[in-house]
């Protein structure tokens, strides 16, 4: 029977000199590694679309089978991708890069700077309908092409050569080569217009550059692989030949899965964290994501009013949640994730010693009570009602029933909480359409910089579900993206951020811990913004 292989830096020390001369010099031995690694994900695959990508395992499945210009390493990293060199004029408003000759698609066609500049055209025309767009508003013309003022091809970026790409700025953008290591895959024309609508739709109608390419997706199921990539350019550093994969939505049928040997890393909930903690094989992976509610203020008129938002985040205990409903969580008091940095400082800390306040996300039924009464007066109602969705995963439930509960143990009878679990596919779809009252998400940002997460929070921006609009929140944010001097450029994001806490278009709930069970001989196994990432891992026999 077919050994499943195991993956994560867990510090083994090797029983031979053989295998410490395998793992310094990169090389696999077949003798000291197993070849395939079983893996699992809480949800399905919605698109392999580099342009459309939107959900977390989505994410996890490109970050291992595409790769762009740049790449976060095991540490988290920036270091070289497809370009093997990056220059900036000194104006900052030019970027070239230089990319490999070797770098190639799954189907033995070269990577070329077009296929870079084919995918950001195509990314930021606005009938591709990415969720990516806000990333690169600083592009020269970019914001005249999301709106259709001008067409992609007026994009400013170009193929010099076949190997040479350059991007040019409106005006310098502080995190931007950090940015090219996260979402900036490249895209073949080619095999875009061979499948046309089937592209991204199952793993064969697509073509990989990254370390390992999917098969058996077909759209819909629940299990597929990774394969690697023969076609990649480090491929004698990637020692995994397979990593299986499989949607669990119930920790504890993964963590049975396994005991049995059949799963190589198992998630586990808020009880198995408790009861497993000291047990070998235990790690935290902490995510640089936001839990939150997002709230439909286009489209329902009483999520419109301020004051019932407000309530409704004051009503919730999220230390009480964070905890209920995984041993790794922290209480979000902000949108933006715990790992974003400026410069090397950490926002978040920098929130909390400037003395910022998050009034709304305080725990207080007595003010959420005067608030939602407010709210209702204003509204000329004596009772509120309203959907609450989210996905059919358990900690998903889990969380739906802990809101319901705190909003009808909170204020009563004059709420109606209806609570609607769906498959992940459906309830993004639904968002994304603007088809919901409120609804319960979270968002890694894309790359490791606060502007990621409150960039998306913009004024017609797509993850901005809610269709909420606020100028001063949006001037902030157009000052942050072009000062280069930290310290003001802080002041700017810390104020969005307020502006967040007080208008309350969406209820921060927790930052993610994620608590799992990973086999021992699994090394290397790389995390960051809340992706798995293969290329480095390997598992010892």
């Amino acid at each position: 029977m077919k050994k499943w292989l195991k993956c994560l830096a867990s510090g083994v020390v090797m029983t031979s000199a053989a295998m410490l001369a395998a793992c310094s010099n990169g090389k696999a031995d077949n003798k000291g590694y197993d070849q395939s690694l079983s893996w699992m994900t809480t949800s399905e695959i919605q698109t392999l679309d580099q342009n459309k990508i939107v959900d977390t395992t989505g994410g996890e499945q490109a970050a291992n089978v595409f790769e762009g210009l740049n790449r976060l390493d095991k540490n988290g990293k920036v270091s070289p991708g497809v370009a093997s060199s990056s220059s900036v004029s000194k104006d900052g408003l030019t970027w070239t890069f230089k990319l490999r000759d070797n770098a190639k698609w799954s189907n033995g066609d070269p990577v070329t700077a077009q296929d870079f500049v084919y995918s950001l055209r195509r990314m930021m025309d606005p009938k591709t309908q990415s969720q990516q767009q806000n990333n690169y508003q600083a592009v020269k013309n970019a914001k005249e092409v999301v709106t259709g003022k001008k067409a992609p091809a007026t994009l400013g970026v170009n193929a010099k050569d076949q190997h040479t790409l350059v991007v040019h700025l409106v005006h310098p953008v502080p995190y931007f080569k950090t940015l090219t290591a996260s979402s900036w895959n490249p895209v073949s024309e080619k095999t875009v217009k061979q499948y046309g609508k089937k592209y991204g739709t199952a793993s064969k109608y697509m073509v990989y550059n990254g370390p390992f390419v999917s098969t058996g997706w077909t759209g819909s199921n629940l299990t597929w692989k990774l394969k690697k990539n023969n076609y990649y350019w480090d491929k004698k550093d990637v020692k995994l030949s397979t990593v299986n994969y499989s949607v669990i939505k119930t920790p504890s049928t993964d963590y049975n899965l396994y005991q049995s040997g059949k799963l190589d890393g198992a998630f586990l909930d808020t009880q198995a964290s408790k009861q497993l903690k000291k047990q070998k094989g235990y790690r935290v992976f902490k995510l640089d994501r936001t839990e939150y509610l997002t709230y439909n203020v286009s489209k329902n008129t009483d999520l419109a009013n301020v004051n019932l938002r407000r309530a409704f985040s004051m009503a919730l205990n999220r230390k009480e949640l964070a905890t209920t409903v995984g041993g790794a969580n922290t209480v979000a008091t902000t949108f933006t994730g715990p790992q974003e940095m400026v410069n090397g400082t950490n926002f978040n800390d920098y929130f909390a010693k400037q003395g910022a306040t998050s009034k709304y996300t305080e725990f207080n039924k007595k003010e959420a009570n005067a608030l939602f009464n407010k709210a209702l007066k204003e509204l000329g109602k004596s009772k509120i009602e309203f959907t609450l969705g989210g996905d059919d995963d358990d900690l998903s439930k889990k969380v739906l029933e802990y809101v319901q509960s705190q909003f009808e143990s909170t204020f009563g009878k004059k709420v109606e909480v209806r609570v609607q679990s769906m498959p992940k596919t459906t309830r993004v779809s639904n968002m994304l359409n603007g088809k919901y009252d409120v609804d319960y998400t979270g968002l890694n940002p894309a790359f490791t910089d606060p502007y990621a997460m409150l960039s998306v929070m913009a004024s017609d921006q797509n993850y901005n579900f809610g269709k909420w609009s606020n100028k001063q929140y949006d001037h902030l944010l157009d000052l942050s993206s072009k000062e280069m001097n930290t310290e003001k450029r802080m002041q700017y994001l810390l104020k969005a951020e307020q502006v967040l806490d007080n208008d309350q278009p969406l209820s921060p709930l927790f930052h993610d811990g994620q608590a799992w069970m990973v086999k021992e001989n699994v090394h290397d196994l790389s995390f960051a913004l809340g992706k798995f990432n293969f290329k480095d891992t390997y598992v010892t026999k």
